[in-house]
Order: structure tokens, then sequence, then C-alpha cells
């Protein structure tokens, strides 16, 4: 949709460039005293001919261009798109390797706490 407005704007550009108008008021005094105005609008063409062809090549450029101004915004997203997921694994992976980590600190400090329980109540039985 934006291509269309885009390519139909140059192309009124390219139209209303090559006319000119101009408009002339006459004041005229009539004999009887009173005055008559008269407004005439002139309207020009270039002598020359608009040559279609410049204009087709141009809105074939400006299509040519926009598309590939798409192209690379969506190469861009994509890759974009491709990076969070990557980056979003590796904070999984981060998250799972933390999470076992912990666990196995756990398991450990509670060994140890059994231990030293264990080696207190010898104690007070002693």
């Amino acid at each position: 949709m934006k291509k269309q407005i885009l390519i139909a704007g140059i192309i009124s550009m390219a139209v209303v460039s090559c006319t000119k108008s101009t408009t002339k008021t006459e004041t005229v005094e009539n004999p009887d005293g009173s005055v008559t105005t008269t407004s005439t609008t002139i309207t020009q063409t270039p002598s020359e001919v608009v040559d279609t062809s410049k204009i087709h090549q141009t809105k074939e450029d400006v299509k040519a261009k926009v598309d590939e101004a798409g192209n690379k915004i969506d190469e861009v997203a994509q890759k974009t798109k491709e990076d969070i997921n990557k980056a979003g694994k590796d904070i999984k992976k981060g998250a799972q390797d933390a999470s076992k980590d912990v666990k196995d600190a756990a398991a450990k400090g509670a060994g140890k706490i059994e231990e030293e329980a264990k080696k207190l109540k010898e104690d007070l039985k002693k």
C-alpha cells in the first residue's frame, strides 16, 4: 500500500510540475460610468510532449528501490528473531544449569548438616 501511495505522489508531482496557470483581471470603465471586471485564467502546458517512458522508468526505479528496502527490513527482522531465539535458549540453559548447581549445593549442605547433627547427637550421649 505504501508503495502505491509513493509512486502516485511522484507521478502527480511530475504531472503538476508540467502545467502553469496564470490569472489576468481586466477592469474596463464603460461610457455610462459603470465598471466591468473580467477575470481570465490561462493554463499553459509545455510545448514539448511529456516523455511517458521516463515517467515509467522512474516509477520502476522507485518501485525497485522500495522493494529492495523492504527486503532488507525483512532480512534484518529475521536475523533479529533468530538472535532473540538463540539468546532465549542460552538464557534457558543457563537457568537450568544454575538450578542444577543450586540443587547440588543444597544437597551437599543438607548432607553436611546431617553429619554434624549425628556428631552432635553422639557427643551429647557421652
